[in-house]
């Protein structure tokens, strides 16, 4: 992590609000100062953060020189101190019950301390890549075990919609999101099949489609029976990188976690749980990101691990108090960085 020194550092702080009209929320952004029209409530989640992420593309900054933002501040952003370190990312923390976002530049360490804070992914704002020439999709590692890179794209985005979803939004609710953004076109289009949502336990639920419309994360349709068509209204996850191929087979990986082993009839908030373990690269995590990843506080989090014991798909797990940080352990796990390296 690179610290504030004699330089004058880049403010990379951007804040929007969202404040109420008659004729529906209007957006106003403490940089542009300017206020938007008034939309729609259901899009206004969407709209905040689009904006914020153009300006992180349009105020890119070289890794080196990027600094910690809430270290300059005193890290006064979290109550709890463990010290500034790790890489510089991007946070995005909700405010004010979701009326203020705010996306800066924080250490691994504050952002991790800073409640209700998600990390958003350089995947999520990089620019559009161009389609092969000829429209040829070539497709790369076919039939090879899932490595890091689908552990990390599916972590990435758990992160990103742990912010950009209401907390309140349902476990089964949050895999079906995860499924269409990593299986979404450019367009922000995806048809979600009969049999994946057999697979996933979840066809004919309904509520939960309806859920994410509510929300104003998605709208759907239905072109044949069982298939549900659906189109993002979240702009954010249209920018993402690689390209679709890399980001359905992490979107397969989802659905079968390796190591983990969970019965194909365990609810879907332990399987949401398994699968926020499974993404990390190594058996361990603070306890407050890995319970931001599924929507659940800190206490329910260790409930999950405990039924997870239970159900022989953790060996044992154990909460370090002092650092806040968790440890588990897969039955017959092979050593991580050993894993890593063959995958």
């Amino acid at each position: 992590m690179r610290l504030a020194g004699t330089q004058a550092a880049v403010r990379r702080v951007w804040t929007v609000e969202l404040r109420p009209r008659a004729g529906g929320p209007r957006l106003f952004c403490i940089q542009c100062k300017a206020h938007t029209p008034s939309m729609d409530a259901s899009s206004a989640r969407s709209a905040a953060l689009t904006h914020l992420a153009s300006h992180a593309r349009a105020e890119a900054l070289p890794g080196h020189l990027r600094t910690c933002q809430c270290h300059a501040l005193g890290c006064s952003w979290h109550s709890r101190s463990r010290g500034c370190g790790g890489p510089v990312l991007l946070a995005l923390t909700r405010q004010a019950g979701g009326r203020s976002w705010r996306l800066a530049d924080a250490c691994a360490a504050c952002a991790a301390a800073t409640s209700e804070t998600a990390v958003v992914p350089d995947t999520l704002l990089g620019p559009r890549r161009p389609k092969p020439a000829g429209g040829i999709l070539r497709r790369t590692r076919h039939g090879l075990s899932p490595g890091p890179d689908e552990r990390a794209r599916v972590r990435e985005m758990l992160t990103y919609l742990s912010a950009a979803l209401p907390q309140f939004s349902s476990p089964a609710a949050r895999l079906l999101a995860l499924q269409c953004a990593l299986r979404s076109d450019t367009l922000g289009h995806v048809t979600v099949t009969g049999g994946l949502l057999r697979s996933m336990r979840l066809r004919g639920r309904r509520e939960l489609w309806l859920e994410l419309a509510q929300a104003g994360w998605l709208e759907t349709a239905s072109p044949r029976p069982g298939s549900v068509a659906v189109r993002l209204l979240d702009a954010t996850v249209l920018d993402q990188a690689p390209g679709r191929g890399a980001r359905r087979r992490a979107a397969h990986w989802a659905l079968h976690p390796t190591p983990l082993v969970l019965p194909a009839t365990a609810p879907a908030v332990l399987r949401l749980s398994a699968l926020a373990l499974a993404s990390h690269p190594f058996s361990t995590g603070d306890l407050d990101a890995v319970s931001r990843l599924c929507g659940h506080s800190p206490q329910q989090t260790m409930e999950l691990l405990d039924r997870l014991v239970s159900a022989r798909t953790l060996a044992s797990w154990h909460h370090h108090h002092d650092t806040g940080e968790v440890l588990w352990q897969f039955p017959r796990q092979l050593p991580q960085c050993s894993a890593d390296r063959d995958s």
